[in-house]
């Protein structure tokens, strides 16, 4: 069993053991001091606060209408939390209906906010003082709300009461924009299997429970107060990772889950791992036109298995494959690989071993999945057996690796390269298409809908003169 599902298998049983906790003893009745209980909310409203401050900023700096909104549910979650602290009975005040109400509404309310977030019109509104606005509004009018009830306790009527219609309408409400999160969490965790992906959805399950034991249980159970505790760990799950990523990409990829296959490309060490990033970094220094060539492939290369509605696996092996397909060019001489000319039948071999050397050094390297190294492996293979290395046929080449090869052939032809000029991308096409034999058609049709989509990818190509009466493969190996 590989490690990512050893610990996805962790991480289950770490949301399920509380539930099971829960609708096991939940319902005992116990009972804390006044100050305990203040305490352990104000832990939470302290997570929050911290949280909505880090991402309102970010958000602020960086336009992001998104992470703005992020900090307003973990502010009007800060408030509620503290108000239902200070109005625990026989702290500042007696009984009272604010410490119910404040309580009932805190998770639903924060996470309805969140999965507001998603909204594609929040990716870079127009002008974010709209929404900052809307924040500061949302918190004073809590707290004011918040702070009247503790003065006049009478005022205020004890709602929701446990397992009481308005708990199970809130209760419905919350649960289904925490199952929203969870499943943009897990989501996003399938392309980049990241851990921290991971423990957001884990800190949204807590959050359910929190909600069960709040809404459900209600006060004076075990469950209650076991829910508070579970609550600051939650809280710590979901807004540390959220804030950690606003700071290095702009974006909470686990709370919004609109992260895609060309992300990757763009942002591999933050999505990949550092071992990735390493290598691109080593294949720029020594080849910088190599380096250039990998990541427009990759990124072609993942946005076709995004057109195909590929897994969100396969996706990421495409990501990754793509980026290191020519990572076994480190091993050819830079004369070869810069060579003006005609190569030699030696030369030429010594660029055929490039798809090998690179499947070794991952091997060597250790850690890299079967079918990312089987892309380096096989990305010269063609449908008719007249590729290499292993000169493989139709019935043996996944999706992925005919993916990756008819993506490396046409950035090839497209670009310029020191032994020819750039073709454009019609005669590029008008090659795969003669040699069907060759390529996958159904692959090369997904690539001319994402060429056609995104002509950013073909900037920068002059159209060579055709000068032969049929297309003919060039060198671009």
């Amino acid at each position: 069993m590989s490690r990512n599902r050893i610990f996805a298998t962790g991480v289950f049983f770490l949301a399920v053991i509380p539930v099971v906790m829960v609708a096991v003893i939940g319902t005992n009745p116990a009972s804390l001091p006044a100050t305990v209980h203040f305490g352990l909310v104000g832990g939470a409203a302290g997570l929050t606060s911290l949280a909505s401050l880090s991402l309102s900023l970010a958000g602020a700096r960086a336009r992001d209408g998104r992470a703005i909104l992020m900090g307003t549910a973990f502010s009007t979650m800060t408030a509620l939390f503290a108000i239902h602290g200070l109005s625990t009975p026989g702290f500042l005040i007696g009984k009272n209906g604010m410490i119910a109400l404040a309580g009932g509404l805190s998770v639903p309310a924060g996470a309805l906010l969140l999965a507001l977030t998603a909204l594609p019109a929040l990716r870079r509104p127009v002008n974010v003082r709209w929404l900052v606005a809307l924040q500061v509004s949302l918190f004073v009018a809590i707290v004011a709300f918040g702070l009247f009830g503790m003065a006049f306790p009478q005022d205020i009527p004890a709602v929701p009461k446990p397992d009481s219609q308005p708990s199970d309408l809130l209760f419905g409400v919350g649960g289904t924009a925490l199952l929203l999160l969870i499943a943009r969490a897990v989501r996003t965790y399938r392309l980049t299997r990241r851990a921290a992906d991971l423990t957001v959805a884990l800190g949204c399950a807590w959050l359910g429970v929190t909600l069960y034991a709040n809404l459900i249980l209600g006060g004076g159970t075990l469950g209650f107060y076991a829910g508070h505790v579970l609550e600051i760990a939650a809280v710590a799950l979901v807004s540390i990772p959220a804030a950690l990523d606003i700071k290095r990409a702009g974006a909470s990829r686990p709370l919004v889950g609109d992260l895609t296959a060309p992300d990757l490309v763009a942002g591999e060490e933050a999505y990949l791992g550092p071992r990735v990033r390493a290598l691109m970094v080593q294949l720029e220094r020594r080849d910088v036109s190599t380096e250039e060539h990998t990541r427009r492939v990759a990124l072609l290369a993942a946005r076709v298995g995004e057109e195909l509605k590929l897994s969100a696996t396969a996706r990421r092996h495409l990501a990754v494959g793509g980026l290191l397909h020519d990572i076994g060019k480190l091993s050819v001489p830079l004369e070869i690989l810069n060579k003006p000319g005609k190569l030699t039948d030696d030369e030429f071999a010594a660029i055929k071993r490039h798809p090998g050397d690179g499947r070794r050094l991952l091997e060597e390297l250790g850690g890299f999945p079967e079918a990312v190294r089987g892309l380096v492996s096989d990305h010269h293979e063609r449908l008719d057996g007249s590729g290499y290395p292993r000169g493989l046929t139709a019935e043996r080449m996944s999706v992925e690796t005919r993916i990756l090869a008819v993506v490396d052939v046409y950035d090839a032809l497209v670009s310029d390269r020191v032994y020819r000029a750039a073709w454009s991308p019609e005669r590029a096409f008008g090659l795969l298409d003669e040699e069907s034999h060759a390529y996958d058609q159904g692959v090369v049709s997904a690539l001319k809908r994402v060429v056609g989509c995104d002509v950013g990818f073909v900037a920068d190509v002059s159209p060579a003169p055709v000068q032969a009466p049929r297309l003919r493969a060039p060198r671009t190996a």
